[in-house]
């Protein structure tokens, strides 16, 4: 995939969403696990995602190829 502007707005975002993810899930770690290690952050990471996006406007969804633009 080229590199553009889209792309990279895109990247932006995800970047930033994704530290934003991690420093979260540092305080869910310790403040909710006790500080121990948390075997399910792919599912805690993905919903959070799911919600942050869901904040900024954003509504991921699967679409078949011959539905897109």
């Amino acid at each position: 995939m080229a590199d553009t502007p889209d792309k990279q707005a895109t990247t932006a975002i995800f970047l930033d969403l994704l530290k934003q993810a991690a420093a979260a899930h540092g305080v869910y770690e310790k403040n909710e696990l006790g500080g121990k290690y948390d075997n399910d952050w792919p599912q805690w990471y993905a919903a959070h995602m799911t919600d942050a996006l869901a904040t900024l406007g954003y509504d991921l969804v699967a679409r078949p190829a011959h539905q897109r633009r």
